[in-house]
């Protein structure tokens, strides 16, 4: 297989990534936490760069699809290191401790909660969370990439 298709499976890929996300969301009904959403966005250009690398052959946008996703890759191991407590996450969409404080400030951290937390783990496959499963994915669709990119 030549860069150029290899870069347009790859682009394919984070596509269907996205699909993915999308079923989740819209048919399996779990709304996305803010640090989801994130996730997703180096998806959606890669697979604009897929399609543009596919026309071009321009191996210098087969290494920017495969940084790109690996960029994904890093925000979704991010994230799944959250979900597990291995780290905090962004204040915006994860929980915070009450301790120290008044029950107006309280009442205000509950108020300004986001309606789903990054911090929360709402599916799992084999102890893996779906951030995690979208980080060890992402490292493949990146090594279709560089694939691409040496054999350009």
């Amino acid at each position: 297989m030549n860069a150029r298709n290899i870069a347009l499976v790859a682009g394919f890929a984070s596509a269907a990534m996205l699909a993915g996300a999308f079923a989740f969301q819209y048919i399996g009904e779990m709304a996305p936490c803010k640090m989801c959403i994130w996730q997703r966005w180096p998806h959606g250009i890669a697979f604009v760069l897929g399609l543009v690398a596919y026309l071009l052959a321009n191996r210098w946008l087969y290494l920017l699809g495969g940084l790109m996703v690996l960029a994904g890759a890093g925000i979704a191991f991010f994230h799944a290191g959250v979900e597990r407590d291995w780290w905090e996450g962004p204040t915006t969409c994860t929980s915070q401790g009450v301790g120290g404080l008044s029950a107006a400030d309280l009442m205000d951290q509950i108020m300004n909660a986001p309606v789903v937390r990054c911090d929360d783990i709402p599916w799992e496959m084999l102890g893996i969370s779906m951030a995690g499963w979208n980080g060890l994915a992402s490292l493949a669709i990146a090594g279709l990439w560089l694939v691409a990119f040496r054999k350009a």
